[in-house]
């Protein structure tokens, strides 16, 4: 099995045990998958999650894509080669509780090909993001130290350079440098060298990926069922429109699946079903969703 079908194959399996834990989970709702082609190469499996007993909504994504390199690629991706190839798994899930988080994760490889068909650039790339509406400290410590264990045991530098790389990409600049939550990890065109091949960046993503029933379902699990009241619901859908204004206006992976012609439906996937836009809206000073809000304008440092 070569780099590429590796890492398919690891994708397309990893979505079926998300979907497995998180239907588990919801205990209510399954996942309805479509499946679905690029005209210009390559296709996916969009799988949607909506009206259950802990998810409102969400999706968990494959996609297998490649094409040729455009004149808008080269322009405003900044991509030049020949043909490029991508794959990978992204998701997004919005639950019903306001005190359940809604949580993103993306992990991704991409080629890039001269004329004869030569890889000429290759980089691996993804992360993991919490975005809770109340601010419950001891889930923010598990979740990151989850992620911090990963990353001690292929580098111990990764967890602060990747927690940094987080904080700093998930922000809505529009909003005096509001984060969009409380961070995770972050990474970006990491390229194999001679210190870290090939096979390093996969087994890390892999790592990673794999961690992400063992950061979330037991948050999931712990607040599923707290009571909430209709007051709760309204700063949840006052941050769901932050949540929503970051993935239109900065968001790299919505912008380039936007801009190669991807599968629309399947890049909005990542939009909550219900926001509120309410004008220069604020939290009454010293509640609990200020002090969420505090947070989100100040990254924390979580693990001591």
């Amino acid at each position: 099995m070569n780099i590429k079908e590796n890492w398919i194959d690891y994708i397309h399996q990893l979505q079926n045990r998300i979907c497995q834990s998180l239907e588990a989970a919801d205990g209510l709702a399954t996942f309805k998958e479509d499946q679905w082609e690029r005209p210009e190469g390559g296709g996916g499996k969009t799988r949607v999650i909506a009206q259950g007993k802990v998810f409102e909504k969400g999706g968990v994504n494959t996609s297998v894509v490649f094409g040729e390199v455009t004149g808008l690629m080269r322009s405003q991706l900044k991509i030049d080669g020949d043909n490029w190839f991508a794959c990978g798994l992204s998701l997004v899930l919005h639950p019903l509780n306001p005190f359940v988080p809604t949580v993103h994760c993306n992990y991704r490889m991409f080629e890039l090909y001269d004329r004869q068909k030569q890889v000429i650039d290759r980089w691996f790339g993804g992360g993991t993001d919490l975005t809770p509406y109340y601010l419950f400290e001891e889930d923010a410590v598990h979740f990151h130290s989850t992620y911090k264990k990963v990353c001690d045991s292929f580098d111990p530098s990764f967890y602060p350079t990747f927690k940094r790389d987080c904080d700093e990409y998930f922000v809505n600049k529009h909003r005096n440098n509001e984060r969009r939550g409380i961070g995770g990890i972050f990474y970006d065109y990491q390229r194999p060298d001679g210190s870290k091949d090939v096979q390093f960046w996969i087994n890390f993503g892999k790592a990673c990926g794999d961690a992400f029933m063992e950061a979330y379902i037991p948050i999931v699990e712990k607040r599923k069922n707290m009571p909430y009241t209709s007051a709760h619901k309204h700063w949840q859908e006052i941050r769901r429109g932050r949540y929503t204004e970051f993935n239109l206006v900065h968001d790299r992976g919505t912008l380039f699946g936007l801009k190669t012609n991807g599968r629309t439906e399947s890049i909005l996937m990542s939009l909550p079903p219900t926001v509120r836009f309410e004008y220069n809206y604020q939290p009454v000073p010293g509640s609990e969703e200020d002090r969420l809000q505090q947070v989100c304008l100040q990254p924390a440092n979580w693990i001591k």
